[in-house]
C-alpha cells in the first residue's frame, strides 16, 4: 500500500484522511481489518480468519451473544473453488501468415474459470455484429460488451465467446483483473463448461488485423447506435491453461443482542455487512497486489462493531432482538448470505427485516442517500423519517441498469421474503460529488487503491453511522414489524 498526503483536493471537495472524534474508534476497527497484514481477507484465507477472530472479540466485548452453530460465533459455509492457476504460456493471436501477437493473461485477456473447460484453445474467430454469424461451428464468437442489441444470445455451435470490454459506464472494467477465480457453494449444481473470455480494449486492435475493420471503427458504430457488420476475423486464438480445483471453507459470524420486550424479543432485525475482500491479486503498476477492501466492506463491518459498542455504553434497551450478521463470500456471489438464508440459525419467520451495509463510500459530504428497495416495504417510511431528522434527502435508485439491488447481501433476504434495504451515498448529476464517485469506481473499486491511505470524509462517515443507528432503533422499537408494499414485485406471493 502506498500512502498519500493527509489532505487531497478532488474536484472542489477537500477530503481528510484522519478520523474525527466521532469516527476515531470506527476508523481504528477499519485499520485492524484492512491493513496489509490481513492480505485483503479473501474468502477462506488466513487473513479472513484473522479478521473474523477480531470481529468476534469485539462483539463479545460489546456484550453480544454468540448465535452461530453449536453455540459458537461462527457458521461454516462450504464452498468449491476453481482457479486459472498456472498459465503455461500467454495466449496468442495467430495471423494467416503465421505471425503471432501475444496476449498477456489477466492484463490483456482473461477467462471465466469453470470446471470442465479445455486446457487448450486453438480456434478461428468470427465477429458477431447486428446479426449472428451463419457459420459459427468450432469458432469463438467475438462481441463488443454492452447491449443485447449486439447479439448477446448464445450462438448455436460456437465454441465460446470472447467479449471486448467496454471503456464507458459507471463501472468500467479495470485491467489488470485481480485473478480468474470462480467460487460456488458446495451444494450448487456444477456450472456448465462454457468458454467465456474477455479482452482488454487496449489490446483489441490485434483482433481485427487483416480483417478490413478496426476496433475504433466498430466501437464508433456501436456508440452511434449504428448496425454492426458480421465477418470472419483473419486471426485465430491459441492458448494453453491449467485450472486448479479445491474445496474451500469460510465462516459467517453471527451474534445477537436480545430484545427487552417479552412480546417482541422473539423477532430479529438483521444488521449485516460482508467481511471478505479480494485478497492477493495481480499487481498494479506500483507493485501493490493487496486488495485491502477498506471501504468494501471493512468500514461497514466496523460500523456494526461500533454500533454494538455504543448500544452497550449507552445502556440502550431495544424491544426487538438484533442479529448481527457478518458474511463471507459476498464478493464471490453473495455466498455467505445465500447459505445463511438456506440454513438459518434462527427461524426464518423470526427475521423481520434486514438493513445491509455495503456499496457505501464516505468520500464526499452526505446530503443524499440512495436507498435500494426504498418503495418495496414500510422500511422506506422509516428510512425517510430518519433522513428528515438529519436533513438527508432520501431517493430511490436512479441507475437500475447497474443492478445494485441484486449485488449485495440484502438480496438474499429479499429472496426469502424478508423486507430489506441497502444504501449508497447520493449526488446530483453533473456535481463535483458525482466526479468523485465516478473516479472512485474507475480507480479504486475492487483494486489495491481501496486501502487505508485513500481520502475520505470523516463528517460524512459519522453522519451515516448516526443515520444507521436511528433507522435500526426505530425498526427494533416499532409496535409492528415491517410489511411489504403490495405493489412491490418482490413481495411474497
Amino acid at each position: 500500500m502506498k500512502f498519500l498526503p493527509a489532505v487531497l483536493l478532488i474536484p472542489a471537495l477537500t477530503l481528510a484522511t484522519g478520523p474525527t472524534p466521532e469516527t476515531q474508534r470506527w476508523w481504528s476497527h477499519i485499520q485492524a481489518l484492512a491493513g496489509d497484514d490481513l492480505a485483503g481477507r479473501d474468502t477462506g484465507s488466513p487473513g479472513y480468519r484473522q479478521a473474523a477472530a477480531y470481529v468476534v472479540k469485539q462483539f463479545a466485548s460489546a456484550g453480544l451473544r454468540a448465535a452461530g452453530e453449536h453455540g459458537s460465533w461462527y457458521q461454516s459455509v462450504p464452498m468449491k473453488k476453481i482457479e486459472l492457476r498456472a498459465v503455461r504460456s500467454d495466449a496468442a493471436l495467430l495471423g494467416r501468415d503465421g505471425a503471432a501477437h501475444k496476449l498477456r493473461w489477466l492484463h490483456e485477456i482473461t477467462i471465466a474459470a469453470r470446471p470442465g473447460l479445455p486446457e487448450s484453445i486453438d480456434a478461428p474467430l468470427v465477429f458477431a455484429g447486428q446479426t449472428p454469424p451463419s457459420a459459427a461451428a468450432g469458432k469463438i464468437v467475438v462481441r463488443l460488451a454492452g447491449g443485447v442489441r449486439r447479439a448477446a444470445a448464445p450462438v448455436p455451435g460456437a465454441l465460446g465467446t470472447l467479449t471486448i470490454d467496454s471503456t464507458t459506464g459507471p463501472e468500467p472494467p479495470r485491467w489488470p483483473v485481480q485473478y480468474a477465480v470462480s467460487v460456488s457453494l458446495a451444494g450448487d449444481p456444477p456450472a456448465s463448461p462454457v468458454l467465456a473470455l474477455r479482452v482488454n480494449p487496449a489490446a483489441a486492435d490485434a483482433l481485427f488485423a487483416g480483417s478490413g475493420h478496426s476496433y475504433r471503427e466498430l466501437a464508433a458504430l456501436a456508440a452511434a447506435n449504428q448496425p454492426l457488420p458480421t465477418f470472419d476475423l483473419a486471426v485465430r486464438l491459441r492458448a494453453r491453461m491449467t485450472f486448479e480445483s479445491s474445496e474451500l471453507a469460510g465462516d459467517n459470524i453471527l451474534a445477537v443482542l436480545p430484545g427487552s420486550d417479552p412480546a417482541l424479543a422473539g423477532e430479529y432485525v438483521v444488521v449485516s455487512a460482508h467481511l471478505d475482500g479480494y485478497g492477493i491479486g495481480e499487481p498494479w503498476k506500483d507493485g501493490d497486489n493487496i486488495y485491502n477492501g477498506a471501504f468494501d466492506d471493512a468500514a461497514y463491518v466496523a460500523t456494526l462493531i461500533d454500533f454494538a459498542q455504543r448500544l452497550k455504553e449507552s445502556g440502550a434497551s431495544l424491544k426487538r432482538s438484533l442479529l448481527f450478521a457478518v458474511f463471507t463470500g459476498e464478493e464471490k456471489g453473495l455466498l455467505g448470505s445465500r447459505w445463511y438464508v438456506a440454513h438459518p440459525t434462527l427461524p426464518k419467520s423470526a427475521l423481520v427485516a434486514n438493513v445491509n451495509l455495503d456499496q457505501l463510500r464516505p468520500i464526499f459530504p452526505l446530503h443524499i442517500l440512495t436507498t435500494l428497495a426504498l418503495d418495496d416495504s414500510t422500511l422506506g417510511d422509516i428510512v425517510r423519517r430518519a433522513g428528515a431528522t438529519m436533513d438527508i434527502r432520501i431517493r430511490p435508485d436512479l441507475e437500475p441498469e447497474r443492478n445494485l439491488l441484486r449485488r449485495s447481501d440484502h438480496w438474499s433476504f429479499m429472496s426469502i421474503g424478508v423486507p430489506a434495504v441497502g444504501f449508497i451515498f447520493g449526488y446530483e448529476k453533473g456535481s463535483p460529488e458525482e466526479t468523485v464517485y465516478r473516479r472512485w469506481y474507475a480507480e479504486r473499486y475492487h483494486s489495491p487503491k481501496d486501502d487505508l491511505a485513500q481520502p475520505w470524509d470523516p463528517a460524512a462517515a459519522a453522519r451515516f453511522n448516526l443515520f444507521f443507528d436511528r433507522v435500526v432503533r426505530e425498526i427494533a422499537n416499532a409496535s409492528g414489524r415491517p410489511r411489504w408494499n403490495p405493489a412491490s414485485p418482490y413481495a411474497p406471493k
